[in-house]
């Protein structure tokens, strides 16, 4: 598992990939501009290439961007529509100058309209956002259910992916706290592997890209985003290890994405952390296993 944490692009992708070395992350998650404004950021060509090159050295071996939060392919208004467009092609654009593993979307709210046809537009927009960009996965992230949020079962996110044209490059992004808030309990290791079997059964295992490894500050079917830090919420210690050690989690992008223990921004005691309770839960089903 490439354990890691959300990091701050301000000075640009070198300085980004240097907090991820500083608090010792195997991946990270950036934005690719400002999360809750429109205006469009580009990174110079230099940085770009600095970039790659460091990634290519190690030891960070994964980055994936996440869309800004101002996008909802579902709105039917017809300027919002063709921001959202706008925000999440050049989110693939720009995932594919950096070689991200992906770009991770929350899929958008209904905003009170009738639920099929949001459904239908945000397939359309994945189709189109897909059909004019490259190569960079974009990975549907599962929402913790609140308000008319699309994506908060896996039901749902595959018929998202279906509505898309089932495309390779669709994938999903599977966050701790949002899935505890929307009603999956993921706080034992049965538990976890229960929801997976579920996961795999309706949506494919083949669609699992990336990880948001989150506490949970509400409880299971909250239906409310509120991340704690690791270990210290409603999923707990034994939880975020059982989430950790999952099996079918191996060898993808796990990031944190806070509030951290030493403030709001995660640091490398979050890593420690994170490291610390996956080994626990190995631990624990290495003992469950010998019986």
């Amino acid at each position: 598992m490439l354990i890691g944490a959300h990091v701050s692009t301000a000075g640009g992708l070198v300085e980004a990939h240097a907090r991820g070395v500083e608090i010792g992350a195997d991946a990270i998650q950036v934005f690719n501009q400002s999360p809750r404004m429109w205006k469009p950021t580009r990174w110079r060509d230099d940085d770009i290439a600095a970039f790659r090159e460091l990634m290519a050295d190690g030891p960070i071996a994964s980055v994936v961007i996440h869309a800004v939060y101002l996008v909802n392919c579902a709105s039917k208004d017809p300027e919002i529509r063709a921001k959202s467009l706008a925000s999440l092609k050049h989110s693939l654009a720009m995932g594919d100058a950096i070689g991200a593993d992906g770009v991770v979307l929350h899929p958008g709210s209904t905003v009170g309209e009738p639920h099929e046809e949001a459904l239908a537009r945000v397939g359309d927009a994945l189709g189109e956002a897909l059909a004019e960009t490259d190569s960079c996965p974009l990975l549907l992230e599962d929402t913790a259910g609140a308000g008319k949020t699309l994506g908060r079962s896996f039901d749902e996110l595959a018929r998202l992916i279906e509505l898309g044209g089932g495309h390779e490059r669709l994938g999903l992004c599977l966050d701790s706290c949002h899935l505890l808030a929307s009603g999956y309990d993921v706080r034992t290791a049965d538990a976890v592997a229960t929801v997976m079997d579920e996961c795999v059964s309706v949506v494919g295992r083949e669609r699992l890209r990336c990880l948001h490894v989150n506490d949970s500050q509400t409880p299971l079917g909250s239906n409310r985003d509120r991340h704690a830090p690791l270990g210290e919420g409603e999923i707990g210690a034994r939880g975020c290890g059982a989430f950790l050690s999952e099996p079918r989690f191996e060898g993808l992008p796990a990031i944190f994405e806070g509030p951290g223990l030493e403030g709001k921004a995660p640091a490398a005691a979050d890593i420690e952390r994170a490291r610390k309770l996956r080994a626990n839960g190995l631990r624990a089903r290495a003992r469950r296993r010998r019986g």
